[in-house]
């Protein structure tokens, strides 16, 4: 009988987080909240005065500073709550009603960004000479003012508002479709059981050891997709459609420019990024190829790829030891690194176990007082690498917040996902460097490959789709559902090499994937993975002067763009180096795989 899953007060109080170090009461917060409903107001105060003079500017920033920690404050301590049982109406009502005031926010500061580009150049250079204390400001307001030729008349701007709820229809239409409508026929096992297929189930379905339940779940989703691929195709078009006028209204070279603009990152980064990774396929062709032979079928098929080639090792891992093995593993960071690590573990920023109507999955949320990170431990691998996911973020939120003012505290995106990948590849070479049994070995190498196929070789193959798709819209071609299945193919051809069959039902995998309504977001996936990898190869080969260029990344927050932040700590992703340097290490394991499994 499987264990009963525990209620909210049952769960021992070191094992949650110390949401009360932001609000010691729900009074409290509701004291905050309503000032925060009052801010309007103020805001309002300023309106027609940031550009008269340097003392009002700053005035402002000072004070949109102040109300940010207090907006942080409520968003984080609501939805935390909210979070540690889904089904209380109270917190739920109170993320209701902050996100209602975000918006009221919203509204009443529409003013400040036509203000602040409004300023002419000399008259704010003036303004810092006048007002020493405004220098602090000065990226921010070079930030908003980077968008100047892309602003557009206050008519004309007017017009881009008020096609928000149409441009975004594309996701909201695909999200209805594909959650809601779309019903999968069950999956058939080897001894003719039904096994449900879902969104959720499909990818555990297909690391089954069971081949005919892997092809028959295979089937049953891609058939699906198939039988609507003209509707599949139709909406991706119109996402593609949108993305090309906002990019020409807004007077952007391409889709992709207006894009990569709003974190700062130049095309080149994303060109190079594809371009890298096809100079280095035939890592990938290799790992496919020893897939078939450890599997040890005539055909490999798309259906293969998921299961694991090394099975039966047991790796029960209780939260205790994950923590030990996560703290060792990051011995070569130092110790003002593992104090932070150790104080998350001491002071309540996590959240360990399951209870009933806890939110599912795993996150960091990076709060002023200290980040909270949300985990449904389970003893497993698995579950151990989440944990050093998780606290990576962590850590980089916390040096962050602490060593950066309110206004360049928070980092961009294309650099989020550095510190988590950083911390698992330093856990899983410390367990490989202390794993002696040969299977666990193995095993641990084939959870590594498949980081390095699923994050690195297969993220980038959706943003060479994405690419394509929003540049033939761009050239005036037509997205139908052939041309759109011909595309995929093709890329499935490119990236996986002639030991594998590309099953036709792989060719409608791009009508299933969210993320290519996400405006080109998903290459971050690949990109940070290969800066982390580059950055724990460094940590590991340099030593202390690796180690303090990479704590200096962390605490940049956003005070430089990303690329120039990641520069510091000796990466540079304008350049193939990461990427090689990352699959260069991808090679090293498969030589190493190979060696164990011949033994």
């Amino acid at each position: 009988m499987a264990d009963r899953i525990p209620q909210r007060s049952e769960v021992a109080a070191e094992y949650k987080w110390k949401i009360n170090d932001i609000y010691a009461t729900d009074e409290a917060w509701e004291q905050d909240c309503t000032k925060a409903q009052a801010a309007a107001e103020v805001i309002a105060e300023y309106k027609g005065k940031l550009c008269s003079s340097a003392a009002d500017l700053l005035a402002y920033m000072r004070y949109d500073d102040e109300l940010t920690v207090m907006l942080e404050n409520l968003i984080n301590y609501a939805q935390r709550k909210s979070d540690e049982d889904t089904r209380d109406a109270r917190y739920q009502d109170m993320v209701s009603r902050i996100e209602t005031v975000l918006v009221s926010l919203a509204g009443a500061s529409a003013f400040v960004t036509p203000e602040i580009l409004s300023i002419p150049d000399e008259t704010l250079e003036q303004f810092y000479k006048d007002c020493p204390d405004m220098e602090l400001y000065r990226r921010c307001l070079d930030r908003v003012r980077l968008k100047r030729e892309h602003i557009l008349s206050e008519n004309e701007e007017k017009i881009m508002a008020l096609t928000g709820e149409m441009t975004n229809s594309p996701d909201t239409i695909f999200s209805m479709f594909n959650d809601a409508d779309l019903k999968f026929p069950d999956a058939v096992d080897a001894d003719g059981n039904a096994h449900q297929v879902t969104h959720g189930s499909f990818i555990p379905l297909m690391q089954s050891s069971d081949r005919v339940l892997r092809k028959s779940a295979f089937e049953s989703l891609y058939h699906v997709y198939e039988a609507y691929k003209n509707t599949s195709a139709a909406i991706l078009a119109s996402q593609t459609k949108c993305l090309s006028f906002r990019a020409r209204a807004r007077r952007y070279e391409s889709t992709l420019e207006a894009a990569l603009s709003g974190n700062e990152v130049p095309v080149q980064v994303y060109k190079q990024l594809i371009e890298s990774v096809h100079e280095n396929m035939p890592y990938m062709h290799r790992y496919v190829k020893l897939r078939k032979k450890l599997l040890g079928v005539e055909e490999l098929h798309a259906y293969d790829l998921y299961c694991p080639i090394v099975s039966d090792v047991d790796f029960e891992i209780p939260f205790e030891q994950a923590k030990q093995e996560v703290y060792d593993s990051l011995a070569p960071m130092g110790e003002e690194y593992r104090a932070i690590l150790k104080k998350g573990y001491d002071e309540g920023w996590i959240d360990v176990y399951e209870n009933e109507g806890k939110r599912s999955g795993a996150y960091s949320a990076g709060a002023r007082v200290h980040p909270f990170v949300l985990l449904n431990h389970k003893d497993t691998l698995n579950c151990e690498f989440t944990l050093a996911h998780e606290m990576g973020h962590a850590i980089h939120s916390y040096l962050s917040n602490t060593t950066q003012p309110v206004c360049y505290a928070d980092y961009v995106i294309f650099v989020a996902e550095v510190a988590s990948t950083c911390n698992e590849s330093l856990l899983m070479q410390h367990l490989l460097k202390t794993t002696t049994d040969k299977k666990r070995r193995a095993y641990l190498i084939n959870y590594f490959l498949e980081q390095f196929r699923t994050t690195l070789y297969r993220q980038t193959m959706f943003a060479e789709f994405e690419l394509a798709i929003n540049e033939m819209t761009e050239r005036g071609e037509s997205l139908t559902a052939d041309t759109l299945c011909a595309l995929y193919r093709k890329l499935n051809l490119e990236y996986y090499g002639e030991d594998i069959i590309i099953d036709s039902e792989l060719d409608m995998e791009w009508a299933r994937i969210p993320h290519f309504y996400y405006n080109y977001y998903v290459y971050q996936y690949a990109t940070g993975f290969s800066a982390a990898i580059a950055l724990s190869q460094r940590i590991l080969n340099e030593g202390e002067a690796a180690v303090k260029d990479y704590i200096g990344f962390l605490s940049g927050g956003c005070s430089a763009d990303p690329i120039t932040l990641l520069k510091g700590a000796g990466v540079d992703m304008t350049t193939a180096k990461p990427v090689n340097d990352a699959l260069k290490l991808f090679n090293e394991l498969l030589d190493e795989m190979e060696e164990l499994v011949e033994e």
